[in-house]
């Protein structure tokens, strides 16, 4: 199989990194952000994670985007396949659905690298 890279980020701190797909989660998925006691949590807190899985969509969306990296995977080029996801702040969204796209990608036979851009940043204050 495929090796694949899948970078997390906020677009609040800088572009999106280059990928050949890029997943907006900002206008579609619930924003653990607006929750007081989730703000200051991140992706690698199982509350930060169930909120965020637990919104209707997004695992058929992780689904979507695994069988996307398989068909650029299948394709002549033996190159590494880059995705590329992004929420406001990157701390929550973007890294659950990263951790999710990866575990599915490795279950599938993928190799996987995940980077985190923005998840170390601190809150966002809108």
């Amino acid at each position: 199989m495929a090796a694949v890279e899948i970078v997390s980020f906020g677009y609040l701190h800088d572009a999106p990194p280059t990928a050949h797909l890029t997943i907006d989660l900002r206008e579609h998925f619930r924003d653990p952000h607006v929750s007081p006691e989730l703000r200051y949590m991140t992706a690698h807190d199982e509350p930060v994670r169930a909120a965020v899985l637990g919104t209707p969509g997004i695992t058929d969306l992780v689904a979507a985007t695994a069988g996307a990296v398989t068909a650029f995977a299948s394709g002549p080029s033996a190159e590494t396949v880059r995705v590329a996801d992004g929420c406001a702040g990157g701390r929550h969204r973007a890294p659950t659905f990263a951790f999710a796209l990866a575990e599915l990608l490795r279950a599938d036979g993928h190799q996987v690298t995940v980077t985190h851009r923005d998840l170390h940043r601190p809150v966002v204050h809108r």
